[in-house]
C-alpha cells in the first residue's frame, strides 16, 4: 500500500494547522488556565523528550540491542526521582532571575561573556545531530509510505513547514520571557497523539496480525528466539551509559529544559511531573516488542525502525498507517520547533547581541523579534544541512540521537557545580567542556564521515576497555565525561574566583547570601529611564523600568535609596530574560552605577537577607536554622503589643511592627526605607527628635489624625553601639513605643474613686471639726447681744467669731480642694513648685479629718520639715499620697501611738518619711503591698488600691517610694522627690524632651 507524497504533506499540513490552532486558542483565553496550567499538561509537554527516535526508532533499538532500550526512559525515570535536589533548584534559579536558557543559567554562574558563547556554540553543534535525526525520521517514513517520494524535496518542504510553524508558535512575542501557555497545551496534544497513536497500532497489531492476545502468546511459544533475542543483550551489556545519559538529556536537552523550566507553570507542578512523566514514557514503551514480534512475524523487509508504519501499511491498513505517520510527523516537529525556540534566544543573547548591533536601537523590541525569526529558520536549515551531509553509515535513529545526548551530558558537571559546589569556577568550566567537547568531537562526531581506518585506535581503546565494539557511545560517554569532570575540578582548584563569581555561587548555592554594597547614583525612575536609553532606545528604556515597578510594587516617584536599588536589580532581572544575564549586567551596571562610597542602607540589607532565607526548604545545615529562629523571632516582634521601631545607621527605618502600624496608621512599607524625619506628622518629628535626644525615656501626648484622639505615650529608646554594630562610627536605635492612654484613664479613675471614697471618711471628721467653731460662734453670738454697748467687747467678740469662720473655711477649702484633685479623664497637670512644708501641715490637716477621734484611738501626729525646702510637681496629687500614707499608718498604730512625719534634703532629692509604731510588715510582703487590691487589712476595711496609686503617683514625678519594715517594730515610708530648690516655677509637663502635642 502506497499514499501519495502530496497527501502526506497536506496531511502534515492540516495536523500542524490544528496544533496551531490549540495554542492560539489558549493564548487568546478560549481555554481555560485551569487547563493550560493544570500538572498534567505540564507532564505530557515534557513528553517532548520523546521525539522521532523514540517513536520509530525504539522498535529498532531493541532489535539491535534487546530490553535494553528501556535504559532510555529508565534515565528519565532517575531523573525524576532527583527533583527535589535538581529540578527545584533550578526551576528557583531560573524563575528569580529570569534566565530563559541553560547557557543563561550557567552564564550567570561563571560570569563572562566566554561562558555564554562556548555553551551556545556547543549546545548549538550537540543539537545538530538530532535535528538530522528528526529530518531523516520524516523523510524515511515518508519513503515507507511513498517510495517515490525524492528525499532532498520532502526534508526542504517539512524545515520550510517547520520554519513557518516555529515563527508562529513562539516568535509572535516581542521578549522570551511570557510563558506561551498556548505552546505547551499543544506539545501536551502532540504527546497525547503519539501515546495513542503508539498503543493504537500496538493494540491493531496483537489483534490483526497474531489474532489476539492467545495467538501472540501462541507465536512467542514458537519462537523463543524472539524473547530471548531481547533478554540476551540486556543480561552481557552494561546499562550504566543509558541510564546516564537519558538522566541528563531528561532535563539538560535545550528542548527538555525550555519545557522544564522556562515554560514551567506558575504553580507547582513538579510533584505531579514525577510520577506522571514517566509514566507517558512507560506507557509508549509498552508497544515497542509488540511492533518488533509483527515485524519479525510480518516478515517485513523495512528497518525495524519503521515497523511502527510498516505493520500496518503491509496489511492495508490505510487510514491507521497514516495516523502513524502524523504520530511521527508530530514528535518530531515538536522536537524541531521546541528546540529552535530554546535555541534561538541563546544565540541572540550570547553570539549575536554582544556584537553591538542593537545598542542604542530605537525600535530594540522590533530589531530583536525579527532577529529570533531569522535564527530560527537559520537553525532549522542548518539541521536539514547536517543531515543532507551525514553518512549515516547503518546507524539506527536512537544510535544518531544518542550522539547528541552525549554531547548534553557534558554540562552535568558544570550544572552539579553550580547546585553544589561554589568553589567551581569558570575557568574551570571552561577547561572541562573543552576537554570533553574535544574527546565527543573525535569519538562520535567525527566517525560520522571519517573512514574507519581513521578512528580505527579509538574502536581499538574501547574494546580494550570493555565496551562494546558496536555501541561507540558507551566509551564516548565515559572518556568525555572522566575528562571534563577531571579538568573542571581540577582547574578550579588551581584558579581563584573573581568577586562576581563569589556572589554569584552563594546566590545559587545559598548558603550565604550578600548584597554588593552601594546605592544607585540614579535618584528617580525617570533618571533611570533617560539613562538606559541611550544603551536600549528609549522605548524599551521606558516598558523595562515600567514593568519592574509594576512587578515591584512601586510608584513612579519613588526617591528612597534602598527602593531604587530594589528597582535597578528588577531591572536587570527583567533584561537578564531579554538579553541574557550578561549584557544586562553589562547594561545595568554601565547606565545604572552605584556609588562607590554609598554604603547600602539596612533596610536593604535586611529585605536582602530575609528575600534569601524566607523560602528555607531548599536549604541545608545552618541556614535552615537561621531561618527558623527568624520566622520565630519575627513572629515575636508581630505579636508584640507595643510599637517597635529600628532605625538603622543612616537613619532610615528598618523595622516597622504592626502594633506601631496599628497605632500611628503608618503602614510598614510606608515607613520602611524613610529617614525617621520623612514620617507622616505628627510621628516624623516626635520619632526623629526623641531619637536625638539625650533623654532615654521620656512621654509625649500626641494627636492621631485619622481620628482626633489625643493619645499618651511613653516611649524609649535603645543604641546601638558601634562595636555591636560591625563597623563604621554611627549608630543604629530601637524605638519602643508604649501607648499609656487606656492605662492612664483607668489610674485617673481609680484615683478618682479612691478620693471619693476617703471624702466619705473626711466629712465625719468635717462635721465634728465644724461642729466646735460653730458652736463657739453661737455661743459669742448669744452673748454678743447682751453687750452691744460696750464697743470693746463687741470687738473682741467679733474677732472672735472670724476667727472661728476662718477656721471652718480653711477646713471646707481643704476638703474641696481634696475632692477635686485630678480629673476622671486622667488629663494631665501642669507641674509647679511645690514647698514642701505647707504640704505637709496640709496634708496633717486632712489625716486629722480623716480619722474621728473613735477610728484614730488617741493616735497623736507630729511633723518636722526645715523651712525652703521644694519639689515639682502637682500640690494635690502629692498631697493625696501623703495623706494615703498618713492614714494608712493611723490604721496601723496602736491606741495612743505616735506617727511622725519628717522631712529633709540629700544628694538632690527630698525624703519624706512616714513613721508608726505598728506591728511592721513582713519582708514576704514587702514588695507586695503596692500591688492593686492586695491589702493587710480585714475585709470591708481597705481596697487595696491606695497604696498603688501611691506608686503610680510618685512614679509620674520621677520619685521613688521605699518601705522598711520590722516585725514588732512599726514601719517606715520614704517618698524620695527630685529638689526644685534653685529651679524657676514654670509650667511644664511630665514628658521630657522629645514630647509633641
Amino acid at each position: 500500500m502506497t499514499l501519495e507524497l502530496g497527501s502526506l504533506v497536506a496531511a502534515s499540513v492540516v495536523y500542524l494547522l490544528l496544533l496551531f490552532l490549540v495554542a492560539y486558542a489558549a493564548e487568546k483565553g478560549l481555554i481555560s488556565s485551569r487547563i493550560t496550567q493544570h500538572p498534567l499538561v505540564y507532564a505530557l509537554a515534557l513528553g517532548v523528550y520523546a521525539t522521532s527516535w523514540s517513536y520509530f526508532g525504539s522498535v529498532g533499538y531493541a532489535a539491535r540491542h534487546g530490553f535494553r532500550y528501556l535504559g532510555i526512559y529508565l534515565g528519565v525515570t532517575l531523573a525524576c526521582l532527583l527533583v527535589p535536589v535538581l529540578w527545584r533548584p533550578l526551576l528557583r534559579l531560573t524563575r528569580e532571575l529570569q534566565l530563559t536558557s541553560l547557557a543563561d543559567l550557567l552564564a550567570f554562574r561563571y560570569p563572562g561573556q566566554a561562558t555564554g558563547t562556548a555553551v551556545t556554540l556547543f549546545m548549538l553543534a550537540g543539537s545538530l545531530p538530532y535535528l538530522a535525526l528528526q529530518v531523516r525520521a520524516v523523510v524515511e517514513s515518508a519513503k515507507v509510505l511513498s517510495p517515490t517520494a525524492s528525499p532532498t524535496l520532502v526534508g526542504l518542504t517539512f524545515s520550510a513547514v517547520l520554519i513557518i510553524f516555529a515563527v508562529l508558535f513562539g516568535a509572535r512575542h516581542l521578549t522570551p520571557r511570557e510563558r506561551h501557555e498556548g505552546l505547551m497545551l499543544a506539545i501536551a496534544f502532540e504527546s497525547a497523539v503519539k501515546v495513542v497513536a503508539l498503543v493504537a497500532v500496538g493494540a491493531w497489531a496483537v489483534s490483526s496480525v497474531f489474532g489476539g492476545v492467545e495467538g501472540l502468546w501462541t507465536w512467542l511459544e514458537s519462537h523463543p528466539e524472539a524473547v530471548e533475542q531481547l533478554r540476551r543483550p540486556a543480561r552481557e551489556a552494561s546499562w550504566a551509559p543509558l541510564l546516564v545519559l537519558s538522566c541528563a538529556a531528561a532535563f539538560l536537552t535545550p528542548r527538555s529544559y525550555h519545557v522544564a523550566f522556562t515554560e514551567a507553570p506558575e504553580r507547582d507542578a513538579l510533584a505531579t511531573a514525577t510520577w506522571a512523566f514517566p509514566l507517558v514514557l512507560l506507557v509508549m514503551n509498552l508497544a515497542v516488542p509488540v511492533l518488533l514480534w509483527s515485524g519479525e512475524a510480518l516478515h517485513l523487509p523495512w528497518p525495524a525502525d519503521f515497523h511502527m508504519l510498516a505493520v500496518p501499511a503491509s496489511r492495508g491498513a490505510t487510514g491507521l498507517a497514516l495516523v502513524a505517520f502524523l504520530g511521527g510527523v508530530s514528535a518530531s516537529s515538536a522536537m524541531v520547533i521546541v528546540t529552535t525556540l530554546a535555541l534561538a534566544p541563546m544565540c541572540l543573547t550570547n553570539l549575536v547581541l554582544p556584537l553591538g548591533y542593537a545598542r542604542g536601537r530605537p525600535d530594540l523590541y522590533g530589531w530583536l523579534l525579527w532577529a529570533r525569526r531569522l535564527l530560527i529558520a537559520l537553525i532549522i536549515l542548518a539541521g536539514f544541512g547536517f543531515y543532507h551531509l551525514l553518512d549515516t553509515r547503518g546507524l539506527g535513529l536512537v544510535d544518531l540521537g544518542l550522539v547528541s545526548f552525549v554531547a548534553v551530558a557534558q554540562f552535568a558537571p558544570g550544572v552539579l557545580g553550580l547546585l553544589f559546589w561554589k568553589r567551581a569556577t569558570r575557568a574551570g568550566l571552561l577547561a572541562g567542556l573543552g576537554a570533553g567537547g574535544a574527546t565527543w568531537m573525535v569519538t562520535l562526531v567525527v566517525p560520522l564521515w571519517a573512514s574507519p581506518g581513521v578512528v580505527a585506535w579509538t574502536h581499538r581503546m574501547a574494546v580494550q576497555l570493555g565496551f562494546p565494539g558496536d555501541e561507540p557511545w558507551g566509551f564516548s560517554t565515559f572518556a568525555s565525561l572522566t575528562l571534563n569532570t577531571l579538568a573542571f575540578v581540577g582547574v578550579s582548584l588551581a584558579t581563584r574566583q573573581s568577586e562576581s563569581e563569589r556572589e554569584a555561587a552563594r546566590a545559587c548555592t545559598r548558603e550565604a547570601p550578600s548584597l554588593v554594597s552601594g546605592g544607585v547614583e540614579a535618584g528617580s525612575p525617570r533618571e533611570f529611564r533617560e539613562r538606559l536609553a541611550p544603551l536600549l532606545g528609549e522605548e524599551a528604556a521606558s516598558a523595562e523600568v515600567d514593568r519592574a515597578l509594576e512587578s515591584l510594587g512601586m510608584s513612579a516617584d519613588e526617591r528612597r535609596p534602598s527602593e531604587l536599588r530594589r528597582l535597578r536589580d528588577g531591572v536587570e532581572r527583567n533584561l537578564s530574560g531579554l538579553l541574557g544575564p550578561v549584557l544586562a549586567r553589562l547594561t545595568v551596571e554601565e547606565a545604572l552605577r552605584l556609588g562607590p562610597g554609598t554604603r547600602t542602607a539596612l533596610a536593604e540589607q535586611l529585605r536582602f537577607v530575609e528575600e534569601r532565607l524566607r523560602d528555607a526548604r531548599g536549604m541545608q545545615g545552618p541556614v535552615h536554622a537561621v531561618e527558623a529562629v527568624r520566622r520565630y523571632l519575627r513572629r515575636i516582634l508581630e505579636d508584640l503589643p507595643l510599637g517597635v521601631c529600628a532605625v538603622g545607621p543612616d537613619g532610615e527605618v528598618v523595622i516597622w511592627n504592626a502594633a506601631l502600624e496599628r497605632l500611628s496608621g503608618v503602614e510598614e512599607h510606608a515607613a520602611r526605607g524613610h529617614p525617621l524625619a520623612a514620617l507622616p506628622a505628627p510621628w516624623g518629628s516626635l520619632l526623629s527628635g526623641f531619637a536625638v535626644g539625650a533623654e532615654p525615656d521620656t512621654e509625649a501626648r500626641v494627636r492621631v489624625s485619622d481620628s482626633g484622639d489625643e493619645r499618651t505615650l511613653r516611649l524609649h529608646r535603645s543604641r546601638l553601639t558601634p562595636a555591636e554594630e560591625g563597623e563604621g562610627t554611627s549608630e543604629g536605635m530601637a524605638l519602643v513605643v508604649e501607648d499609656l492612654t487606656e492605662r492612664k484613664a483607668v489610674d485617673a479613675r481609680l484615683a478618682h474613686q479612691d478620693r471619693l471614697a476617703s471624702l466619705g471618711r473626711v466629712a465625719a471628721g468635717v462635721a465634728h471639726e465644724i461642729g466646735n467653731p460653730l458652736t463657739a460662734i453661737a455661743s459669742l453670738t448669744q452673748n454678743l447681744k447682751y453687750e452691744l454697748d460696750d464697743a470693746a467687747a463687741v470687738s473682741e467678740r467679733t474677732g472672735l467669731i472670724l476667727q472661728q469662720c476662718r477656721r471652718i473655711n480653711a477646713i471646707v477649702r481643704a476638703l474641696v480642694g481634696f475632692s477635686h484633685a485630678g480629673t476622671v479623664g486622667g488629663e494631665a497637670r501642669p507641674f509647679t513648685r511645690v514647698e514642701v512644708a505647707p504640704l505637709l501641715t496640709e496634708a496633717l490637716q486632712l489625716a486629722r479629718l480623716a480619722r474621728t477621734e473613735t477610728r484614730s484611738r488617741g493616735v497623736r501626729f507630729e511633723h518636722r520639715c526645715p523651712e525652703g525646702l521644694a519639689v515639682q510637681g502637682d500640690s494635690q496629687r502629692l498631697e493625696q499620697v501623703l495623706v494615703n500614707l498618713l492614714t494608712n499608718a493611723v490604721d496601723a498604730s496602736p491606741e495612743g501611738a505616735r506617727v511622725e512625719l519628717e522631712a529633709d534634703a540629700v544628694d538632690g532629692h527630698i525624703h519624706v518619711r512616714v513613721l508608726d509604731r505598728g506591728h511592721g510588715i513582713p519582708p514576704e510582703l514587702a514588695q507586695r503591698v503596692f500591688e492593686p487590691f492586695f491589702t493587710t487589712k480585714q475585709p470591708g476595711e481597705g481596697t487595696g488600691l491606695g497604696l498603688a496609686l501611691v506608686a503610680g503617683i510618685v512614679r509620674e514625678h520621677g520619685g521613688t517610694i521605699q518601705v522598711d519594715s520590722r516585725p514588732g517594730g512599726g514601719t517606715s515610708v520614704t517618698v524620695s522627690l527630685p529638689d526644685a530648690r534653685g529651679t524657676e516655677e514654670s509650667d511644664v509637663r511630665r514628658p521630657g524632651p522629645g514630647a509633641a502635642a
